[in-house]
């Protein structure tokens, strides 16, 4: 089955700020009909930026995951590897204005814990060079050796704050 969420034009407004205006934000999440498990997840946003008068531009970015090798950790279901793939499109006023990113990772889980000790909703935090103080001047992100176009089996380890029993 389908799971289709889009953020409401409330939601949508208070989350824009200075030239910035999100258009649009959908997630569809699809389930295995066999076991429930969610095993695809596209993640969609269109934004419109308008510097000082200028031509609009617009950034539609979308994130394709799949999820795979399920296995039980203190009984709950996890996904212990997938392949993500980023879409981020820039389009304005000309089609000569159009360029396209397009990423692809194969990642795997190694090592889940709950109710990590010390672990606080601040480890979650951005870093300050990701925040942006104004959005009039332009951000270049850090190069991070390890991040390619391609980057194939990257592993991640994952902690989780607090086990649902709900699941």
């Amino acid at each position: 089955f389908v799971l289709k969420l889009c953020a409401d034009p409330t939601t949508l407004k208070a989350r824009c700020e200075g030239p910035t205006e999100i258009i649009r934000h959908v997630l569809f999440g699809y389930f295995s009909q066999k076991t429930g498990l969610l095993v695809h997840l596209e993640d969609s946003h269109l934004t419109r930026i308008q510097n000082n008068g200028g031509d609009a531009v617009y950034w539609e970015t979308t994130i394709n995951s799949i999820l795979d090798d399920y296995s039980p950790v203190e009984g709950i279901m996890i996904a212990h590897s997938g392949r993500s793939v980023a879409t981020l499109v820039r389009f304005g006023e000309t089609v000569r204005s159009q360029t396209r990113t397009r990423m692809e990772e194969a990642w795997t889980i190694e090592e889940v814990a709950f109710n990590v000790p010390g672990l606080s909703v601040d480890c979650f935090i951005p870093p300050a060079e990701l925040r942006f103080a104004s959005l009039d001047k332009t951000c270049e992100l850090p190069r991070v050796p390890w991040v390619r176009n391609v980057v194939p089996a990257a592993r991640a380890r994952v902690a989780a704050r607090e086990k649902s029993s709900e699941l």
